[in-house]
């Protein structure tokens, strides 16, 4: 008798997946981008003319005071610039005192004698036209001779009226524009003479320290040519540059770490201090400019470095937090599968915040549920599906 064949049914495996585990801890949002350093309390000096250097009393790095003397140039012109300036304002200066008493002592008592004597010439004709007037009246005077002294009269009111106004207008209101803009000049060559003396001797305005010094002692220098920098490099200023995306994350006195390759592992902490007003292109980026204050007691960061700048956007502590690629999403709801006696169970969960590793669930999932990341098979993951854990 033959036996009849029973087909053989196989029950799939598990599927393998590789897992990870809600952990509690902190969790910080970060904004990566890079940064140039530079002092916040900076001082730089130009040369106000061309000229030489005649003495250099410091070098590249080192610490100075408050009204030290750092640089001397040599000012020989100068004096002498401000010595002709000084004279032309003074010269000036008397032009102007002459425009407000109505000329210089000399015309002035020139023309109080002037009118002194027209004043009587005047009273006389006033007299005499008086007289044959009377003699008129007795037919002693003919209507000529009166005629002749009333216009000797007019004559002497007018050069009375001419010389009084010269008295009260003596300069046209042209001359009193060409000796006022004279003035002006005058005193503005002398305020930048004196300026650029006083420039020539270089002092640290505070103290701090000499990062820049492109001259030398005896080098001749062109007018605008830098000299040297100071600054107090104690609290550092960096300047940095955000994605137009991730600016509206960004808020006044939020934390950041600053990172110069220069000193592998060194990390300098500070605080946003300014946010962009606006966004500009830079390169083919659409960013801001993000402003940083940096503490650098120990002078380490120096100015004008590239730096990696991170911006802590937002940070918590003792959260459960799992890792990224372990949440899913469906309809713009987040979801993981949760491994629960070796079967997958879907659970939806809520996030907070995230970085590019973890996640903040701020609820849907316990303390060290274990979570599947992925299947190490070609099969996908789903609801209820049983599996085994693989490394």
């Amino acid at each position: 008798m033959a036996l009849a064949l029973i087909p053989l049914i196989t029950r799939p495996g598990p599927l393998r997946v590789r897992t990870t585990t809600v952990e509690r801890g902190p969790i910080r949002s970060l904004n990566s981008t890079i940064g140039k350093v530079e002092p916040i309390q900076n001082f730089e000096a130009h040369a106000p003319v061309a000229t030489t250097v005649k003495r250099l009393l410091v070098k590249e790095g080192d610490h100075v005071r408050k009204g030290q003397l750092l640089l001397q140039l040599d000012d020989g012109d100068l004096r002498s610039q401000a010595a002709r300036a000084l004279a032309q304002m003074k010269a000036a200066q008397a032009d102007q005192a002459n425009l407000t008493g109505g000329g210089t002592h000399e015309e002035l008592l020139t023309l109080n004698s002037q009118l002194t004597k027209a004043h009587t010439l005047r009273d006389d004709a006033q007299r005499n036209l008086d007289a044959l007037r009377r003699l008129q009246q007795q037919g002693a005077a003919s209507a000529g001779e009166v005629t002749q002294a009333q216009e000797a009269l007019q004559r002497a009111l007018a050069d009375v009226t001419l010389l009084e106004q010269k008295q009260k207008d003596r300069y046209s209101q042209p001359e009193v524009a060409k000796v006022t803009a004279h003035g002006a000049e005058a005193q503005a060559a002398y305020e930048a003479a004196e300026d650029a003396l006083a420039k020539s001797s270089v002092r640290a305005p505070f103290d701090g320290t000499v990062y820049a010094l492109p001259v030398k002692q005896g080098a001749y220098v062109q007018t605008g040519d830098l000299l040297l920098q100071v600054g107090d490099l104690s609290t550092m200023l960096v300047r940095s540059f955000v994605d137009e995306p991730d600016i509206g994350r960004l808020a006044p006195g939020q934390k950041i770490e600053v990172t110069w390759d220069a000193i592998p592992g060194r990390i300098w902490n500070g605080a946003v201090s300014g946010i962009p007003a606006n966004v500009k292109r830079r390169e083919s980026r659409n960013v801001g400019e993000v402003s940083c204050t940096v503490d650098n007691h120990d002078l380490r960061l120096l100015p004008n470095v590239n730096v990696g700048v991170i911006v802590i956007t937002a940070e918590h502590s003792g959260v459960l937090t799992l890792q990224r690629e372990a949440v899913r999403m469906d309809d713009t709801k987040p979801y993981v599968y949760q491994v629960v006696d070796e079967v997958l169970r879907r659970r939806d969960v809520e996030v907070s915040l995230q970085n590019l590793t973890r996640v903040e669930i701020s609820s849907g999932l316990p303390e060290n549920s274990v979570v599947a990341l992925s299947s190490a098979d070609t099969k996908p993951l789903a609801d209820g599906a049983r599996v085994k854990v693989v490394p």
